[in-house]
């Protein structure tokens, strides 16, 4: 580990808190002239360090900088790969290469400040403006078939959903399939790609990726998402961005690792009771959603008054404005 990581793995710990840098070379075996060069480095990579004479440095608390030093003192299970990365064309697209070509471990997770070509589902684009959202992946080695992959989707939003009350103190209702909504605004989209064994069907690793508008870009939402966009946090709220990550990744490991669908997917699911739009392709219809089954699937009323079951993956949904 740098000297730079290290300070910052120390102004993390103690972060809000001054310490000299008599004291922080005493610590980590070096000269202040490295400390001081550390400080000047971190300071110019974004972070807010504090200064005061005969006390030393301190880690503003509202500093928001996402870094894998601080990431990793939230996560409960230590051993995994963490990178960080300012700008990334697609987080799942580099994990899932990553989890091929170099066999990235279970647990393995990459979070970026933006993205130029986020995915979403059904090769949508998600928007990824920096220094307002949170965009990571996560990988995950089940021992599921391919069949079973909507209960890894389950799972996602099941842990999303726990760590934003934990962390943001705020509530969300997932819209089936995987969609996360506070009020009637998207604030948060998953996208599970998996790869899969083809003679086994076996699922060889699977990369959940997790993007969140926490709060809105500077200029707002592009116009064709003003209308279905929302945030997490209100306007003047601050979040520790690398707890969230961390929380997300402990909440999704142990859910991961669970057979079934989550009871609480199914009861924090917005969609059932209401009438829904069901887009096949490029047609669409509006019928009435019934309930989420126990196997995740939802149970619909359709134009003729009779019922059908709707399977992960052919369609995608938009609640209709009553």
């Amino acid at each position: 580990m740098s000297t730079k990581s290290e300070v910052l793995k120390l102004l993390e710990e103690n972060k809000g808190t001054y310490l000299s840098g008599e004291e922080l070379a005493i610590k980590l075996g070096c000269s202040r002239t490295a400390i001081w060069k550390a400080m000047k480095t971190l300071r110019e990579e974004g972070y807010e360090i504090l200064a005061v004479n005969n006390r030393g440095y301190a880690l503003s608390k509202e500093n928001n900088v996402l870094s894998e030093e601080a990431i990793r003192l939230g996560l409960n299970k230590k051993a995994v790969k963490i990178e960080v990365k300012r700008e990334i064309p697609s987080t799942n697209q580099y994990l899932k290469q990553k989890g091929i070509e170099e066999e990235y471990e279970e647990g393995s997770v990459v979070v970026a400040e933006s993205q130029s070509a986020g995915k979403g589902r059904r090769g949508r684009h998600f928007y990824s403006p920096g220094k307002c959202g949170l965009y990571m992946s996560v990988l995950l080695k089940p021992k599921k078939t391919a069949q079973e992959s909507l209960k890894i989707t389950a799972a996602a939003a099941v842990a999303v959903c726990r760590a934003v009350e934990k962390v943001c103190k705020v509530s969300l209702g997932i819209k089936w399939v995987n969609d996360l909504y506070l009020g009637e605004k998207k604030v948060c989209g998953i996208l599970t790609e998996a790869v899969s064994d083809f003679e086994t069907g076996d699922i060889e690793l699977v990369v959940v990726g997790i993007g969140i508008n926490l709060k809105e870009p500077k200029d707002g939402f592009p116009k064709e998402l003003g209308d279905i966009a929302g945030t997490v946090l209100k306007e003047g709220e601050h979040v520790d961005r690398n707890l969230l990550v961390a929380e997300i990744v402990n909440e999704l490991l142990e859910e991961s690792e669970k057979d079934g669908i989550p009871k609480e997917y199914i009861e924090r699911n917005i969609v059932p009771g209401r009438k829904v739009w069901v887009a096949y392709g490029q047609q669409e219809r509006s019928v009435f959603a019934k309930q989420i089954l126990p196997d995740g699937r939802l149970l619909i009323e359709n134009e003729q008054h009779e019922e059908e079951i709707l399977p992960c993956g052919d369609v995608s949904l938009r609640i209709r404005r009553m």
